[in-house]
């Protein structure tokens, strides 16, 4: 069996703090932002909203891919947000 990667980014609210991770499991890791289950950044900032996330077949390119990201200029990481999603919605319960 395949394991996919996930490269996602959550927000506060549209236009709000930024978040950009990395995952093997979007749908756990959603929700453990959503819940608080681990302290740091996202329950300090309440960033629990996903506004993206993009597939990566191994770790490596995923875990470049999130790098690159973090490094990105806020107004790149606004404008590609809002390429996949216009209106910001929260994208969890699609992938839920």
């Amino acid at each position: 069996m395949d394991k996919n990667y996930y490269v996602y980014i959550l927000a506060s609210q549209k236009n709000g703090t930024l978040y950009v991770g990395v995952t093997s499991e979007l749908v756990k890791r959603v929700w453990q932002h959503k819940n608080n289950v681990v302290e740091g950044f996202t329950q300090k900032h309440q960033v629990h909203q996903l506004v993206y996330y993009e597939q990566h077949e191994d770790s490596y390119s995923a875990i470049q891919r999130e790098k690159r990201l973090k490094e990105w200029k806020r107004q790149w990481k606004l404008d590609l947000i809002e390429g996949m999603n216009p209106e910001w919605r929260d994208l969890y319960n699609d992938i839920i």
